[in-house]
């Protein structure tokens, strides 16, 4: 990336906006630890979504497997 592209852009932290550039390395470092579990609790909450969908799938088949005759 170019510093020009670098200089460019802001970060949005408790309401301030801050260039990415001005920041020390500590609080760049912290930005990137966010963004990689931003983007880790959204891969979870995906397999959960398919784990919820898969359960109420087996649910359901679970449901037409049993017997009828005992209800």
């Amino acid at each position: 990336m170019a510093d020009s592209e670098q200089s460019e852009k802001k970060v949005l932290i408790d309401g301030t906006e801050y260039d990415l550039s001005s920041l020390n390395d500590d609080a760049k470092a912290q930005i990137t630890n966010l963004r990689v579990v931003e983007n880790e609790i959204m891969q979870l909450k995906a397999k959960l979504a398919i784990a919820s969908t898969a359960k109420i799938a087996y649910q359901a088949a679970l449901k037409n497997a049993l017997p009828t005759d005992m209800h």
